[in-house]
């Protein structure tokens, strides 16, 4: 009998729909106001959307002309930071609606009477939103025991849409729909290579590491490898890794395993530094996965495709050690603790 009984293989499997789905679910949610910034509030899966928006945002408005730099802010806290006070949109994230520092935030943006919108399945969010007038996204919700951390495409194409309908960002749908439709294609493709990573991770730490454009994917595969797994694991940056954490290989004190995300358009320097950490590493004792990223389709494609490949090792590392690889009973012990 499968460990996995909220079948998150399905979900992994299904992750290509997220795009349309998101879109469609934000497709007549409308801001009334002006502003020049986003702040995004939201914690543990409702919090990764913006990581990974923020570089989307960044890679689609070097693609268009006419559009203004957009900065996305992230708040992870009960206060909101200053920039939410500088002509910004702040946007309220939380799966489930009832993440009590997120609803934090929105009091307080709502007592200074800010521009805000909220994205939840509903809860306490949608609640607010409707009490207040106040512009609401509201994500489907495919079964009762959905993960936020698997909701990252619902989050980022509702929220681009958002943007888009203010006028703030160029039309990504065609963006989209292209690379839904290449993942829909690799998703099942990538399981096996996910499985034979897993395997290789058993007993590890793993330690996942990338380019600074691409630190969304190593902070995600680490929080993957922890919610999915139920593992320690870690993150970090080229070229700041070299510069300190690399240090504290001198004398390791556990089984690690490194997971290097590798995008060949790079600077050459960068590259250069992947290459001589493995080999440093390996020298050590360190097994060292080197990954690479797509190089062709849609940024979102490359991205996405990526988060998947994290989403089959961690998921396969679960049933590896036995474990059911949605439910975060931990997380949900301690709420009831702060209760």
């Amino acid at each position: 009998m499968s460990v996995d009984k909220s079948n998150l293989r399905h979900v992994i499997l299904s992750e290509y729909m997220q795009f349309a789905e998101g879109q469609k679910a934000a497709e007549d949610v409308q801001v009334a106001g002006s502003f020049d910034k986003v702040v995004i509030s939201g914690m543990g899966g409702s919090a990764l959307p913006a990581n990974v928006l923020r570089m989307y945002i960044n890679e689609q408005l070097s693609l268009h002309k006419g559009y203004m730099r957009l900065p996305v802010f992230q708040n992870r806290h009960y206060k909101l930071p200053t920039e939410a006070y500088e002509n910004a949109l702040s946007i309220f994230c939380s799966h489930s609606g009832n993440t009590e520092e997120t609803i934090a935030s929105f009091e307080e943006a709502l007592e200074n009477d800010l521009l805000c919108i909220g994205v939840s399945s509903g809860g306490v969010i949608e609640q607010m939103c409707a009490d207040r007038g106040i512009p609401h996204v509201k994500l489907p919700m495919p079964f009762d025991n959905f993960q936020p951390r698997m909701a990252t495409g619902h989050f980022v194409s509702a929220i681009f849409r958002v943007l888009t309908n203010t006028g703030m960002l160029p039309d990504a749908s065609e963006n989209m729909r292209e690379a839904a439709e290449l993942l829909e294609k690799d998703i099942p493709q990538l399981e096996d290579q996910g499985r034979e990573l897993a395997t290789k991770l058993e007993g590890k730490t793993p330690i996942v590491y990338a380019s600074t454009r691409f630190k969304p994917l190593a902070m995600i595969w680490k929080i993957k490898m922890n919610e999915n797994a139920k593992v320690p694991a870690f993150w970090n940056v080229f070229p700041e890794l070299n510069h300190n954490e690399f240090v504290g290989f001198t004398n390791p004190q556990a089984a690690f395993h490194m997971i290097m995300l590798r995008n060949h358009d790079d600077d050459p320097r960068n590259l250069k530094r992947f290459e001589i950490t493995a080999q440093i590493m390996r020298d050590k004792g360190i097994e060292v996965d080197i990954i690479d990223i797509p190089t062709d389709g849609p940024i979102l494609y490359r991205m996405f495709y990526m988060l998947a490949l994290g989403d089959w090792a961690s998921y396969h590392l679960a049933l590896i050690y036995g474990i059911d690889p949605t439910p975060v009973d931990m997380v949900e012990d301690f709420k009831a603790l702060l209760k």
